[in-house]
């Protein structure tokens, strides 16, 4: 399949298809989540922002919306939802939510869960000033696309560790971010 012609039908039915298996190989215990909001068009979107550069951690970067699960949050989806809507004004009745990817540790001590929705086109994004810069739409395919991702094997804490990076117009996509749309991009049968 040509990137380019990635319609949302076909991402949906790619999803589907090859649905994640989800065995937690992860070593941090502390849980979050995020929202991989997906705008539903022909040719669909991949919402992302900047975070906030008065941020205490990954100040400036890239990310999706997430965060750290609270005791209110009845499961990961939820929390991957409330954070939606607190850093940008998702309403979590409007996200369509058709699956999970498998977890992820964050190198602040975080199992991040990754949670894959379908968005209208059309929301009015407000982005909350104490945690996001930017909110910004990167087409799926493009997102997809493996070979804007490049590797960094860098040594820290004693182990070796590889992070992925990526340009996309002035937005530095980069770390747990981009590991996460390649693993994405991996799910659904895309070819490194």
């Amino acid at each position: 399949m040509n990137h380019d012609d990635l319609t949302l039908d076909d991402f949906l039915s790619r999803f589907q298809l090859l649905r994640p298996q989800v065995s937690p190989t992860t070593l941090n215990s502390r849980q979050a989540a995020v929202l991989i909001p997906v705008v539903r068009r022909e040719q669909p979107g991949l919402l992302l922002t900047q975070r906030s550069a008065r941020l205490r951690k990954h100040a400036g970067q890239v990310a999706f919306p997430g965060g750290a699960v609270d005791a209110t949050d009845a499961s990961l989806i939820a929390a991957a939802l409330r954070e939606a809507e607190e850093e940008v004004a998702i309403p979590p009745e409007k996200v369509e939510v058709i699956g999970v990817l498998p977890p992820v540790d964050s190198v602040t001590g975080f199992q991040v869960t990754p949670v894959v929705g379908i968005i209208p086109p059309d929301l009015p994004y407000h982005a909350s000033e104490d945690e996001v810069a930017a909110v910004f739409e990167m087409p799926l395919a493009e997102a997809l696309r493996l070979g804007r991702y490049h590797p960094l094997d860098i040594h820290r804490r004693g182990n070796d560790h590889r992070v992925w990076l990526s340009w996309y117009q002035h937005y530095f996509v980069w770390g747990m971010t981009a590991g996460i749309i390649r693993e994405l991009a991996l799910q659904i049968g895309f070819k490194p």
